[in-house]
């Protein structure tokens, strides 16, 4: 069968491409390890926790800059005034929605015992806490509920990949999604993402009023991934200041500077980068008809899947095409726990797959619907958390050039593929 799709794809040319650097705001913070810690000490939120109370910090699966220095932060800040930390895996679904698997995957991030200087405690059972007015149960995770004087949480702000609303994807979901483990994840998705707007708020509202949940940890990255932003807020604060900071998020976030072209390449997709492998908002393709945003693309190619995400190949049915090695490395039943768990299953399907990075890539261009192959605009990305630089093809290089955003670095070349026909990363 390879060989029969190679035989169609074989006489389709790949353009000659140009490496740019996209520029956008790159405002930081020089120092938000010690940004944190001192907000810590001064936080009102944290001297309600006391000597010798037992906290679980959540932490979940996200590719969140520095995660492991500001989940070792959170912990040694906890150490300082006596109590006993423990971390708890806080990501629905994710690794398998197993407990080692949890375990694995915030090791992957590095977060484990050695290095965090405390226990991590991870268990896939739950307790029901409460049920929304519409009838979906309130999940926690059993550990967190039943152990725990105290629960911290620690994410990033950011837009959510399949649905829009005052709150999308931070603290609120890592309260009524990431503690409730795969159950609680399946119920806050069971009625469809149409409704998620609503029945996430609701439900962390639940578990902040039946939990000892202290404070979270907030953080916005400026479009190249790096931390802009830190906070603490207390349950207090928690939901308005989300909202804001949803904002500033929506506002840094990077983006492709191309408003349409035929073929997009990207080289990698996993948990680690997003929920969906690879972020909608980035390119375009959503999951679900409640999210709209990102350039217009005719054909979507995914290379290969990154270690972090453990087999993990959620997105990659968003794509057109993709490759034998990507196939090869993805844990099926994994994947398909995720569609199960969150009702959207068109993601975790196969994409047409070839040989190869360069059979995979022809066959975008050969049925990407331009009646002269050599005039193809196509784009390449490592993975959609950084697009500060890619590479374009030099059909686009006049569009660039005339762009104020984006430098020019080096091209037109041609890539080189190796002998089993991959390009180098």
């Amino acid at each position: 069968m390879s060989e029969l799709l190679r035989t169609l794809v074989e006489g389709t040319p790949i353009p000659k491409m140009v490496k740019i650097r996209q520029l956008f705001d790159d405002t930081k913070l020089e120092d938000p390890i010690a940004e944190l810690s001192s907000k810590l000490q001064g936080a009102a939120s944290i001297s309600t926790i006391t000597a010798g109370q037992k906290v679980a910090v959540a932490v979940g699966s996200r590719g969140i800059s520095r995660i492991d220095e500001l989940t070792k932060t959170v912990i040694d800040e906890l150490k300082k005034i006596g109590s006993q930390p423990f971390i708890v895996p806080c990501m629905g679904s994710h690794g398998g929605a197993s407990a080692q698997g949890q375990i694995e995957v915030l090791a992957h991030l590095g977060i484990d015992e050695e290095r965090m200087g405390c226990p991590v405690h991870s268990s896939m059972e739950v307790v029901e806490l409460d049920r929304l007015p519409n009838g979906l149960p309130v999940y926690c995770d059993r550990i967190a509920a039943t152990q725990a004087d105290a629960i911290v949480v620690i994410n990033r702000i950011k837009p959510h990949t399949a649905f829009r609303g005052p709150i999308e994807s931070g603290l609120f979901k890592m309260i009524a999604i990431g503690l409730g483990n795969q159950k609680g994840a399946e119920a806050c998705h069971q009625l469809g993402f149409r409704y998620m707007a609503d029945n996430v708020p609701a439900m962390a509202r639940i578990m902040i009023n039946k939990l000892p949940i202290a404070f979270g940890v907030a953080v916005v990255e400026n479009a190249y991934d790096q931390i802009c932003r830190v906070e603490v807020l207390g349950t207090d604060m928690m939901e308005e200041r989300e909202k804001e900071l949803l904002l500033e998020a929506k506002s840094r976030l990077p983006k492709i500077l191309f408003p349409s072209f035929d073929v997009l390449v990207i080289d990698y997709i996993g948990k680690n980068i997003s929920g969906d492998g690879m972020d909608p908002n980035i390119t375009g393709r959503y999951p679900t008809p409640y999210a709209h945003g990102g350039p217009e693309i005719n054909k979507m190619v995914v290379l290969d899947l990154t270690m972090e995400s453990k087999g993990n190949a959620n997105g990659v049915g968003t794509a057109d095409f993709t490759t034998s090695r990507l196939v090869g490395k993805t844990d099926w039943p994994a994947t398909y726990a995720n569609g199960l768990t969150s009702t959207v299953c068109a993601p975790t399907k196969q994409a047409t797959t070839l040989e190869n990075d360069r059979d995979a890539i022809k066959a975008a261009i050969k049925t990407s619907n331009i009646l002269d192959y050599t005039k193809v605009k196509l784009t390449r990305i490592r993975n959609t958390l950084h697009l500060g630089t890619m590479e374009i093809s030099e059909t686009l290089l006049d569009e660039a050039r005339r762009h104020p955003d984006i430098e020019i670095i080096e091209g037109p070349y041609a890539w080189t593929f190796d002998e089993e026909g991959f390009l180098p990363k």
